[in-house]
């Protein structure tokens, strides 16, 4: 009579392999390779004539969406479900329309309080359009691919949801310190009206193509209404003429540093949240993990609306 059989179950052994698919390891390093490579586009795109750099926004939003899945699978061993999976279209469009009524609803309400005055400015809509949607892809893609990518997901695994959220909201509006014209105050707002309503978003929806769609929404619909984004401007379909303190109008940082941004935020950002407590799709602290309170969330949970 032979001893029956047992499964044995396989325990993760330390060593290289484990501590390279860490958080600590793969989170700053593409976030890192990210950031280097838009630099290097940068360059590039600064020596290309104006008609090229369409394509290069093309090119560069393929290479970083390439970039991140190859780290993803490669060094965190992991799948990318909230970049490569079904549904993407969907969720990209559902982006676009709230980021662009968010910003068209926040500017409508700084014009009506007396700070905007917005005239038709004539342009080539097509070409308007072309400038904006490509200005809005090439910092919502990477950006979005960095900090709720990387950053946000390495550190969901190391402090849980809450702490994710708060560091990576408060690095972001850091970020933008390097913007013209940018003050402690404008990267202060950004922290809470950006940082936090995106980190939301891909909370709620666990897609990047989500939170993609926003952002470039987001700057697309400042660009187009001719408000500067984030310190930087350029002609739109619309010229807008500034009244009033700075607090109410964003003065020339633009809307980002507009106390009304702020107030209006907070809106979106706490229903997103509620909608993601709901659905399971906020992280625990991994100790409470451990002690077994709490059950780990999957990379992406299943949608159920």
């Amino acid at each position: 009579m032979t001893a029956p059989r047992t499964s044995r179950v396989a325990h993760p052994q330390p060593g290289v392999g484990r501590i390279i698919r860490s958080p600590f390891v793969w989170g700053p390093l593409g976030a890192v390779l990210l950031f280097t490579t838009s630099l290097g586009l940068g360059v590039v795109s600064a020596d290309l004539p104006p008609a090229w750099r369409p394509w290069l926004t093309v090119v560069g939003t393929v290479l970083v969406a390439a970039l991140y899945v190859v780290i993803m699978r490669g060094v965190a061993g992991r799948r990318t479900p909230e970049l490569t999976g079904t549904g993407g279209g969907r969720e990209l469009v559902l982006g676009i329309a709230l980021g662009t009524s968010f910003v068209a609803g926040v500017a409508g309400v700084v014009a009506l309080l007396g700070g905007y005055d917005i005239a038709w400015a004539g342009r080539d809509v097509g070409a308007a359009l072309l400038e904006a949607v490509m200005l809005g892809a090439a910092a919502g893609v990477l950006e979005e691919l960095m900090f709720r990518g990387f950053v946000l997901q390495a550190l969901e695994r190391i402090g849980g949801s809450g702490v994710a959220l708060a560091v990576t909201a408060l690095i972001f509006g850091a970020m933008h310190l390097m913007n013209d014209g940018a003050t402690l105050l404008a990267a202060l707002t950004i922290s809470v009206e950006a940082g936090l309503l995106l980190g939301a978003a891909f909370l709620w929806r666990r897609d990047l193509r989500f939170v993609i769609g926003i952002h470039l929404a987001w700057n697309a619909t400042e660009a187009l209404l001719g408000i500067p984004v984030s310190g930087g401007s350029m002609p739109g379909l619309w010229t807008t003429t500034v009244h009033g303190s700075d607090l109410l109008t964003g003065g020339g940082f633009g809307l980002e540093a507009s106390v009304v941004t702020v107030l209006l935020s907070l809106v979106p950002t706490t229903l997103m949240l509620i909608a993601a407590h709901r659905r399971g799709s906020l992280r625990s602290v991994p100790w409470r993990r451990r002690s077994g309170r709490d059950v780990p969330l999957s990379p992406a949970p299943a949608r159920t609306g």
